[in-house]
């Protein structure tokens, strides 16, 4: 769906770190969201400069992962009916995100641009997932041809343009931990070593898209969904 009322996009992307540590789970928004420093993504650094296998691998596995969210319309679930013709929050990774770019800047000269966000000129995203060597894999994914969503009359759309959910709340820095809370918990969780070089903050080695870890039991609603309009 489009950008909400007031607000200038219509995705928010948000990163966050998930991973296992001697004393337990550290699950927390990274501060780099907003553009700020972050005890995880430091200490990351630091073990990847050090030069050694080991600290790579530790710092590979507490790499921060990159989410956006966009509000969206259900035009059909097959597997849960009652979603169809609902708004939702929508969270996905960069591969479908590269899918959206692609089709507003398409590769060759003869493809139409498509902005999937418009009502009237969009296109319903036919949401594909297979698992590939234990994975979820999102690549047959694809966007239908442009057309006004549900066919619906302009002011159909306007009521559903008004049940959207707010994205510029994600980023509200009042709803970030500050980094001395985190620091705390990343403490508690690695039973924390000292700082073994001076850091030097690399972000590359951080991101992270979905099709990483286990595949999960069933995808959500603020993961995945069936047939949509993004």
């Amino acid at each position: 769906l489009p950008a909400p009322d007031g607000e200038d996009l219509p995705w928010v992307k948000l990163y966050s770190h998930a991973f296992q540590g001697p004393n337990g789970w550290y699950i927390e928004n990274s501060r780099t969201t907003i553009g700020d420093k972050d005890p995880v993504s430091e200490y990351n650094s630091q073990l990847w400069n050090t030069g050694r296998d080991s600290d790579k691998d530790e710092a590979r596995r507490q790499k921060r992962k990159l989410s956006y969210y966009s509000n969206i319309y259900v035009v059909k679930d097959s597997i849960n009916p009652d979603n169809e013709g609902k708004v939702f929050l929508f969270k996905y990774g960069k591969k479908i995100f590269d899918k959206i770019v692609e089709a507003a800047k398409p590769q060759f000269e003869d493809e139409r641009p498509v902005d999937v966000f418009n009502f009237w000129q969009g296109a319903n995203f036919k949401l594909k997932i297979v698992k590939k060597d234990g994975f979820w894999n999102y690549d047959k994914s694809e966007f239908e041809s442009p057309s006004v969503l549900g066919e619906f009359s302009d002011g159909e759309l306007e009521k559903i343009y008004k049940q959207q959910y707010s994205l510029t709340d994600f980023t509200d820095p009042s709803k970030f931990k500050t980094y001395e809370e985190l620091e705390a918990r990343l403490n508690l969780v690695l039973g924390k070593v000292q700082p073994r070089v001076t850091p030097r903050l690399d972000e590359s080695i951080e991101d992270e898209s979905e099709g990483r870890g286990p595949a999960p039991e069933a995808p959500s609603w603020t993961s995945e969904v069936s047939d949509h309009k993004s």
